[in-house]
C-alpha cells in the first residue's frame, strides 16, 4: 500500500493540562510589519486568530485551561505572537539550571535555542507535565532525547527555515575568500595600502564541488551557477534527476575533490563523515584548492587542514563552524593568514530568525493540540502491549534498512523502496506503520543528520524523494505470531555487491525473528542464516572446499571474533554466499586478504 495518512497523537501523547494563567505582560519588542503580517497569515492557516475563539483550545480547555509555554531564549516576535494566540507564554531568559528545574513543572511546553541544556534532570523535575520541547533551530545536542522519550515528551525542531541563509553565507564566504576581502579590510584598517598583496582569483569558469546535496547544497549550487561557476556535487544518495534539473552532475567522492577548484561542505556530521577531510583526503585534492565549511566543524580534521594550508595543498579556507565552539583564542587555524572565519553565522539573518520562530511555534502548537509534528525528532509513547509484541520486528526492520543501504553503490541514488511483509494475520490486525518507519530510519539515518521515527518517517522520506511502498504476503499459519519475515527491496540502483541482486535485478534482503533475535535469512537469491548482531561480512564465492576455512583463518589471525557463519548456495560447486557475523570491524589488511582469497569473487563489510 502507499504511504499511510499521518497519525494523530491524542492517544499517544497526553494533551496539555495547565491551570489558566494570565498572559506574560511583557509583549514583543517592535516587530517588522512583514513579520507580523506573515504571522497573522499563519494564525489563519492554523485555525487561530489573535483573540482565541471559544472552543479553540478544546484539548487543553477540556483538561482545565490554556496550556503554558516557557520560552528561555530570545524568539522572534512573530513566533511569540503565534504562541500567545494559543497559550500563556512565560518569557524567562538566562535561567540557571536550578531555576529551569523549578519552573519546568509548571509548564506544558518549553521552547529553547542552543544555550539551554534540557537534561534528564529537567525532565525529572517536570514530574510528567512537560509535553513538548521545541528547539528553535536544527541541532538538538542540548536536549536529552532518550530522557524526553522516556518521559513521554515530544521534541520538535525547526530544520527548514535556515536553508537559504546558510546557502547565502556559504556563497558570501566563497566570494570573500576568493578576493581576500577579510584580509584586505584588516590591512587597510591597520593603515596599510597593499593592493598587490591581495590579488584574488575569479570565480567564472572555476569548478565548485558541493559535498552534500540535501537542503543547503542545491541552494549553493544554484547561486554558484549564477556566478558563472561549473558545479559538480557528491552525495551517494541524492537523486540524479534532481541534480540535473539545476545543471549539476553527481560524481564520485574522489572525482569531486580531485577536480574542484573550490569545495563547499554541506554534509551532516555522522560517524561516517567525522574527520572525513583529513590528510589522506587533502592529498587527493588539486594543489591550490579552496575550501568552504558552513556545515559542521567535526567533518574537517582541523590539524590536517592546518598542515594542508602550510604546505600549499589548500590555498585558502573559509570556516563558519569548528570542532570546538568557540575555538581556543590561540587557535593556529583561526589565526592563519589564509583562513577567513566567522562565528557560526550561517543561520544569522533577520529573515531566517523570523522563519525559525514561526516554524517552531507552529510545531509546538500542533503538538499541544495533539497533531503529529512533521519535525518531531523522537518517538511518541507507544502502547506497551503493541511495543512488546513488535519490539523484535522493530529491531529487525531497522537493521534490514541499515544493511540494504550499505549495499548501494554511490551515484545512482535511491528512488524507491519496497517492504514486503509475510504474515498469517489479516491486514486489520497488523499495523506496520512503525515497521515501515524503522526501515526508513535504517535507510536514511546512516547517511544523513535526520532523526527518523514513527512520527516523521513519511515526511523525511518524502523530503528526500524516497517513495516507500508496502506489500503483504498472506501465509497459512498461526496468527499468534505477528510476522514470518520482512523483505526490503531497492529498485533501479547499482549494487556494490552483485550477489545481493535478485532475479528481478533489485537489491533484496530478508530477515526473520528467531528466538527473539533478528536474523538475516536471504541476500539476493541466496538463503543464509546469520544473527544481525554486531557486524556482517558477505562473501560471494565459487562453492568449493577450503574457502570457509581460509576466510575464518584470516579473521582468526587478525584477532577478529566470529559470532556466526552461514553459507547459502544455488547448487553444489556453483555460486555461494557466505555470511559471517563479526563482533568488531576487521582491519583493512584483513579485508584485503579476504578479497584476495582464491574463489572469493566479491565481498562487502556491513556495519549494523
Amino acid at each position: 500500500m502507499a504511504l499511510a495518512t499521518p497519525l494523530r497523537l491524542r492517544n499517544l501523547l497526553p494533551a496539555a493540562s495547565a491551570p489558566a494563567r494570565a498572559p506574560d505582560p511583557a509583549g514583543p519588542s517592535l516587530a517588522s510589519h512583514r513579520a507580523l503580517s506573515l504571522c497573522r497569515g499563519r494564525l489563519l492557516r492554523a485555525g487561530l486568530s489573535a483573540a482565541p475563539r471559544p472552543g479553540l483550545v478544546a484539548v487543553a480547555a477540556a483538561a482545565g485551561g490554556r496550556p503554558t509555554v516557557l520560552v528561555t531564549e530570545m524568539l522572534g516576535p512573530a513566533g511569540l505572537e503565534l504562541l500567545r494566540a494559543f497559550a500563556n507564554v512565560d518569557c524567562s531568559y538566562e535561567l540557571t539550571a536550578e531555576e529551569l528545574r523549578a519552573k519546568v513543572s509548571l509548564v506544558d511546553a518549553l521552547v529553547v535555542r542552543s544555550g539551554t541544556q534540557v537534561t534528564r534532570e529537567v525532565f525529572e523535575a517536570a514530574r510528567g507535565r512537560l509535553r513538548v520541547v521545541g528547539r528553535a533551530g536544527v541541532g538538538i545536542d542540548n536536549v536529552d532525547l532518550q530522557a524526553a522519550t522516556e518521559a513521554g515528551c515530544l521534541v520538535v525542531n525547526a530544520p527548514t527555515a535556515n536553508t537559504v541563509a546558510a546557502a547565502e553565507h556559504a556563497v558570501a564566504l566563497l566570494a570573500a575568500m576568493a578576493r581576500n576581502v577579510a584580509q584586505a579590510d584588516a590591512s587597510l584598517k591597520a593603515g596599510k595600502w597593499q593592493r598587490t598583496k591581495y590579488v584574488g582569483v575569479t570565480l567564472v569558469g572555476k569548478t565548485l564541488a558541493v559535498m552534500g546535496f540535501g537542503k543547503v547544497g542545491p541552494e549553493v549550487a544554484r547561486r554558484a551557477k549564477g556566478l558563472g561557476m561549473d558545479v559538480i556535487a557528491h552525495d551517494p544518495y541524492a537523486a540524479v534527476d534532481r541534480a540535473r534539473a539545476i545543471g549539476v552532475d553527481l560524481v564520485s567522492f574522489d572525482e569531486a575533490i580531485s577536480t574542484a577548484d573550490f569545495i563547499s561542505l554541506h554534509m551532516p556530521l555522522t560517524p561516517s563523515t567525522a574527520k572525513l577531510f583529513n590528510d589522506e583526503t587533502f592529498a587527493k585534492m588539486r594543489k591550490g584548492v579552496r575550501i568552504i565549511n558552513v556545515a559542521r566543524g567535526g567533518i574537517v580534521d582541523e590539524e590536517a587542514l592546518l598542515r594542508a594550508l602550510d604546505n600549499g595543498t589548500v590555498a585558502q579556507a573559509a570556516l563558519d563552524v569548528f570542532t570546538e565552539e568557540p575555538p581556543p583564542r590561540d587557535s593556529k587555524l583561526v589565526q592563519h593568514e589564509n583562513v577567513t572565519v566567522t562565528p557560526h553565522l550561517g543561520a544569522s539573518t533577520t529573515e531566517a530568525q523570523e522563519g525559525v520562530a514561526l516554524e517552531i511555534a507552529e510545531a509546538v502548537i500542533g503538538a499541544l493540540r495533539g497533531d503529529l509534528a512533521a519535525t518531531a525528532v523522537n518517538a511518541p509513547m507507544v502502547p506497551a502491549e503493541v511495543l512488546s509484541e513488535l519490539s523484535p520486528y522493530v529491531v529487525l526492520a531497522e537493521k534490514l534498512g541499515r544493511l540494504v543501504v550499505q549495499l548501494v553503490a554511490g551515484g545512482s541514488g535511491i528512488k524507491g523502496v519496497k517492504v514486503v511483509y509475510s504474515s498469517a494475520r489479516d491486514s486489520d490486525d497488523l499495523d506496520t506503520r512503525i515497521l515501515r518507519a524503522m526501515v526508513t530510519k535504517g535507510i536514511i539515518e546512516p547517511i544523513s543528520s535526520a532523526f527518523v521515527n514513527i512520527v516523521n518517517a513519511d515526511y523525511v522520506a518524502k523530503q528526500r524523494g524516497l517513495r516507500i511502498v508496502e506489500e503483504r504476503i498472506f501465509l497459512d499459519g498461526s496468527p499468534e505470531i505477528p510476522l514470518d519475515s520482512i523483505q526490503v527491496h531497492l529498485a533501479n540502483v547499482e549494487s556494490k555487491f552483485a550477489g545481493a541482486l535478485s532475479d528481478a535485478g533489485d537489491i533484496r534482503v530478508e530477515g526473520k525473528v528467531r528466538y527473539g533475535t533478528p536474523h538475516l535469512t536471504l541476500v539476493g537469491s541466496f538463503s543464509v542464516d546469520v544473527s544481525l548482531e554486531g557486524n556482517v561480512i558477505l562473501c560471494r564465492q565459487v562453492d568449493q572446499p577450503g574457502v570457509i576455512g581460509k576466510v575464518g583463518s584470516i579473521l582468526g589471525k587478525k584477532n577478529v571474533n566470529v559470532s556466526f557463519m552461514s553459507v547459502g548456495r544455488t547448487a553444489p560447486g556453483k555460486q555461494a554466499i557466505m555470511a559471517i557475523g563479526v563482533d568488531e570491524e576487521p582491519e583493512k589488511e584483513a579485508l584485503k586478504l579476504i578479497g584476495e582469497t582464491g574463489s572469493v569473487e566479491e565481498f562487502v563489510f556491513l556495519k549494523l
